[in-house]
């Protein structure tokens, strides 16, 4: 149980470590991030709500309880490191290392939650 409890919140603060990083840049280095999102062919009017979003899932994640919510949390992530590492990978910038990393981060969160929460779910 000890182990299960070390590895969830030594891989959920390090993957909320990077979503608060991440949220911040896309805050306060705004123009860098818009030119980054032009390249990938994204819109630059969703880079505040997709900041505001991952602060949002740090919140959720970091709650004590396994809820629906936090499940949502989980696959939206699931599938904003994939596209990531999509967009990255398919404009040649070498970047997508850190979309693997979150997806490490976040599996490895949502397996060693999932055990030490199971009695709540």
């Amino acid at each position: 149980m000890k182990i299960n409890k070390t590895f969830y919140w030594i891989s959920t603060g390090l993957l909320s470590a990077l979503l608060l990083m991440s949220a911040g840049m896309y805050i306060f280095n705004n123009i860098m991030v818009s030119e980054m999102f032009t390249a990938f062919g994204y819109p630059i009017y969703i880079i505040y709500p997709l900041a505001i979003a991952k602060i949002l899932a740090v919140i959720v994640l970091i709650s004590q309880t396994q809820s629906k919510i936090k499940e949502w949390a989980y696959s939206a992530l699931f599938f904003e490191f994939v596209l990531a590492f999509f967009a990255h990978f398919m404009i040649g910038d070498g970047e997508q290392m850190g979309a693997v990393i979150a997806m490490v981060l976040l599996i490895t969160s949502y397996i060693f939650g999932r055990k030490l929460f199971k009695k709540q779910v």
